[in-house]
């Protein structure tokens, strides 16, 4: 971006009241009324359709992300082509967006790199003050398209696009027909806003008291009490569904054998005789049995699971009639936003970090990354398939020794970050089902290590609620503690663990050593690859082929 450079709306702006009935403005910013962009209306845009999040609710049985299709639109839209983009997202800001007016125009024409870096610094705070303005308008259908862009992409002015970039992301696909839970900064405060999405790093979202505040505390008890049951209850479903695969399966295993064993071959010579039982059909009593035996047991599992879904079902019924029947609506509060507001800004500092460049707005000076490796939802959707098809328990948690998949939340936040992280791994309230969080920053250096930092922040804090107080003893996190301590390593455990992960994801992956064979004895135990993965491994390396080996030894063995 040349220093020099005006973008024409800001000129347009700035000098627009010449044929105007005012008094013809100055060309100096500080000479703009406060509320130059307060002033007109903003057409209202044709309701969207309100998709109540699909993607929020968590479905056990899905076991892997649906492929990508298409990663952008055909044609595109033509947002950042209107003329008077700059000026409707600004409008009805108030004071917040005449200060963003103010400084980005000086550090747009500013040509003293002093003067450039303290108008820079104002910018990143003027711009967080109208982001603050804006976010608890995202639930409304009709707040303008240039607004729901600024909070997804960061972009202000459209001129700061080059014609290849502007048109890339005119391609973007909009809405969110993935069925995933990723959301851009915008769709993410619409969520938190309209109340289908609890605050980050709190448990429930606060109603507002418009009546009796003993009764709104009723309200909030009764939400916790429900997310409380909704993972026993999604859990018991699976566990059930479980079961009755294991009994239809068993089933037809019976019944090949009682085949098997009822098929008697007519006697040569004294038909219609048939021959007596062979040494083979004599065996299949052993088996007969032993599949008897297992559909008892499995019988009695499912009908214990059977209640207990039962008994959470009611519960959930019991829990959802008194919401409906209470007297107050949930409504998010200004306090609540304003809360998400101060957590989703801490997060984008920490996905550039304390040296990174924390510049908020768009612009070709800092954006540097390819179309495939810009933080967009289908491009975020289809690393994270690659992920989890190399590391097929990279989204499971156990429960009752089952796994059950559950793809995190997803923020993607617009910023030139390249550390993405976990922020929580999931509800305190339903450790079972509930989804983790993540976020990753859209335009980094490399966005697949972005998310490989993130998941593995995800994959350790997991592993370590779950080992609880013996973290450093047992499974992942012990072992590697353990190592740790051996190597004499000093730091934080968990930026050598990220660390040791994107090594692991992306050298050892493909048969290249990179680590200690100790660790690397670990990741293959505790975060293995998948099973086709390993077998190509095996075939590359004596190092592989021996860990290949302790797999087989551990099955076969009681201590796996």
């Amino acid at each position: 971006m040349e220093d020099q450079e005006l973008d024409e709306s800001i000129l347009a702006l700035i000098n627009e009241s010449a044929s105007s009935t005012r008094p013809t403005m100055q060309t100096s910013p500080d000479s703009i009324p406060a509320d130059s962009f307060d002033t007109g209306s903003v057409s209202e845009e044709e309701k969207p359709k309100d998709n109540k999040s699909i993607a929020n609710k968590v479905d056990l049985s899905v076991t892997h992300f649906k492929p990508i299709e298409k990663f952008y639109e055909d044609e595109g839209h033509k947002f950042f082509d209107d003329p008077a983009y700059y000026k409707t997202c600004l409008t009805g800001e108030g004071q917040a967006s005449q200060r963003v007016h103010q400084v980005l125009s000086k550090y747009l024409t500013c040509t003293d790199p002093k003067d450039r870096t303290v108008y820079r610094q104002q910018l990143v705070m003027a711009y967080w003050e109208l982001v603050h303005s804006m976010a608890p308008k995202m639930a409304d259908f009709s707040i303008p398209k240039s607004k729901r862009m600024m909070l997804r992409f960061g972009v202000v002015l459209p001129s700061l696009f080059t014609p290849e970039q502007k048109q890339t992301f005119s391609k973007a696909i909009i809405e969110n027909n993935t069925g995933e839970p990723v959301y851009y900064m915008d769709e993410w405060f619409k969520e938190i806003a309209s109340g289908r999405l609890t605050l980050s790093a709190t448990d429930e979202v606060r109603v507002r008291k418009t009546g009796n505040g003993d009764a709104s505390a009723e309200q909030q008890h009764l939400m916790q009490l429900k997310n409380k049951n909704d993972g026993k209850l999604q859990s018991t479903e699976s566990f059930v569904n479980a079961k009755e695969s294991e009994r239809t399966m068993l089933e037809q295993e019976l019944k090949n054998r009682i085949e098997s064993l009822c098929d008697h071959a007519p006697m040569i010579g004294l038909e219609p005789y048939r021959m007596p039982y062979s040494d083979m059909q004599k065996k299949l009593f052993t088996e007969i049995q032993e599949k008897l035996r297992a559909l008892q047991k499995n019988d009695k599992e499912l009908a214990g699971y059977l209640k207990e879904f039962e008994e959470a079902k009611a519960v959930s019924e019991s829990l959802s009639a008194k919401m409906q029947n209470a007297p107050e609506a949930i409504e998010v509060s200004k306090g609540d936003i304003d809360t998400e507001f101060n957590t989703v800004r801490q997060m984008a500092k920490m996905t550039v970090g304390r040296q990174g460049n924390q510049f908020p707005v768009f612009t070709r000076e800092f954006y540097h990354c390819i179309p495939k490796g810009t933080g967009f939802r289908e491009n975020v959707i289809s690393i994270m398939s690659w992920i989890e098809e190399m590391d097929p328990g990279a989204f499971c948690r156990i429960h009752k020794n089952t796994p059950h998949r559950i793809v995190p939340y997803v923020l993607l936040v617009p910023t030139y970050g390249d550390f993405g992280f976990c922020w929580e791994p999931f509800d305190r309230y339903n450790r079972i089902t509930s989804r983790g969080r993540i976020v990753v920053p859209m335009y980094p250096r490399d966005l697949k290590i972005s998310l490989l930092m993130a998941v593995a922040d995800l994959r350790w804090q997991v592993a370590k609620e779950k080992a609880s107080y013996y973290w450093m003893e047992e499974g992942l996190t012990g072992q590697y503690y353990q190592w740790i301590e051996n190597q004499k390593l000093k730091g934080d455990l968990k930026s050598y663990f990220i660390s040791d992960y994107v090594l692991w994801m992306t050298k050892e992956v493909d048969g290249v050593q990179r680590m200690d064979k100790e660790l690397r004895a670990i990741f293959w135990r505790f975060i293995p690859f998948n099973q086709q993965r390993k077998e190509e491994l095996k075939k590359r390396s004596l190092v592989y082929q021996e860990l290949y080996q302790r797999d087989i030894n551990r099955s076969m063995s009681d201590g796996y």
